[in-house]
């Protein structure tokens, strides 16, 4: 396996780069998070019709590139060096993977064209704050649980009386960039408790009644979220019929996701550790820029060998998500939350002010693992994926104590008593 990157994707980073240097500055950010599409359109366009990224990993035949996830993931690296705010993941990283996994001939050709060209943006929509669980990076999505598990809650599906379409209802509180795209891929529950199954339904805003969107105050403003809510609200099935594998199809998505976040974390952590060096090379203390101090030296050294690491990791998540995705992201939004917090400490005074820049990649790091993470957890299921964690025995086998043995069990205060 060759893991060096080739003139091509050099080519696709340059371009990417060059045009954010020049329109994705911070005020640039700054300004874009406060319209309502809560990103620069313009630009977007650009990025979309002229570097044609939304479809850099879709098929030729359906307009894209006909790239594989590394040239996307070199894209998603430098939009993340911007922190630009813009619907790349919610588009090809969620929604147009599974379209292209469970559509039919005629979902495919219509939608994955328009994604490609620029011409749609969309995005999944998961119950309650659950995106994380029906992806598979931090739990098992196949109970289904995540959905509404056929019971009250989450969002329920059923059939038109007619039988031509579908009815939804319940919400989705956590929806990346929910209140803008123009496309969404709603995951609902059907069949009621006895033959409850999961399904993903087409909802398009444009034309769709009873649908409720609201763009929601989030710690990190470059990545706007969204409460979706479906009151009768018609959808159209993705896919041909209601017995496909939807869990399979999201666990599947999901590796994929997690190294297109982590090469877009690494971007950030990298931008971030590059500003914190060059203003530690102006800031002067004692006389002396506090870049020269040995101390600061030895932290920014520590923090250039995690970022490195982070983003091979990364990287070799793209060859092998399957096998890498969980964890090259739990090492980059790791990298990226200790990158900045060091970050606002070693820009002093000026780096504790909320206004500076050092606070939006601070916000990206804490809001990523809200919405992804924790790390922990994908390490855990990650680890467990890999086959480290023996199942559980049950209670009284002889590898697990009962839970009353374990309460009469000594501890290692009466380990050592003597009666008298």
């Amino acid at each position: 396996m060759d893991a060096a990157f080739t003139p091509e994707q050099d080519e696709i980073r340059r371009t990417v780069r060059e045009l954010l240097t020049e329109h994705a500055g911070s005020d640039d950010v700054r300004s874009a998070v406060g319209t309502a599409d809560g990103y620069d359109t313009a630009l977007w366009h650009r990025l979309a019709r002229d570097l044609g990224l939304p479809g850099l990993a879709l098929p030729e035949e359906y307009g894209g590139v006909g790239c594989g996830l590394t040239e996307l993931a070199v894209a998603c690296e430098e939009t993340g060096r911007a922190l630009l705010p813009s619907p790349l993941i919610a588009t090809a990283a969620l929604a147009a993977p599974l379209i292209s996994a469970l559509g039919t001939d005629a979902q495919r050709g219509a939608l994955l064209s328009r994604i490609a060209s620029g011409g749609l943006t969309a995005t999944l929509a998961v119950p309650g704050a659950s995106l994380s669980t029906a992806l598979g990076l931090t739990a098992d999505p196949a109970d289904g649980a995540w959905a509404g598990g056929g019971r009250a809650g989450g969002i329920q599906a059923r059939p038109d009386a007619d039988g031509t379409g579908w009815r939804l209802y319940g919400e989705a509180v956590q929806v990346l960039d929910g209140h803008s795209a123009e496309l969404l891929l709603v995951a609902a529950h059907a069949g009621g408790f006895p033959r409850s199954r999961t399904l993903l339904f087409l909802v398009r805003p444009d034309t769709a009644s009873g649908l409720v969107r609201a763009r929601r105050t989030s710690l990190d403003e470059t990545r706007p979220l969204a409460r979706v809510e479906l009151r009768d609200t018609g959808a159209e099935l993705l896919g041909a019929d209601a017995g496909a594998d939807v869990t399979g199809a999201l666990a599947s998505a999901g590796p994929q996701v997690a190294a297109l976040l982590a090469a877009e974390a690494v971007g950030a952590a990298a931008s971030a550790l590059e500003r914190t060096v060059r203003y530690v090379g102006t800031r002067e203390q004692f006389g002396r820029a506090i870049g020269s101090f040995q101390a600061v030296k030895h932290r920014l050294a520590d923090l250039y060998v995690r970022v490195q690491a982070a983003r091979s990791a990364a990287h070799y998540a793209t060859l092998d998500p399957a096998v890498a995705g969980g964890l090259a992201l739990a090492q980059a939004l790791e990298a990226l939350r200790i990158t900045a917090a060091e970050a606002v400490q070693l820009h002093g005074g000026i780096g504790f002010t909320w206004e500076h820049e050092a606070h939006l990649y601070f916000k990206r790091a804490a809001a990523g693992e809200l919405l992804f993470g924790p790390v922990h957890r994908l390490r855990d299921r990650a680890a467990r994926l890999a086959g480290l964690f023996a199942p559980p025995e049950g209670p009284g086998s002889q590898g697990s104590p009962s839970p009353r043995a374990r309460r009469q069990a000594p501890g290692p205060a009466s380990a050592g008593r003597v009666a008298v």
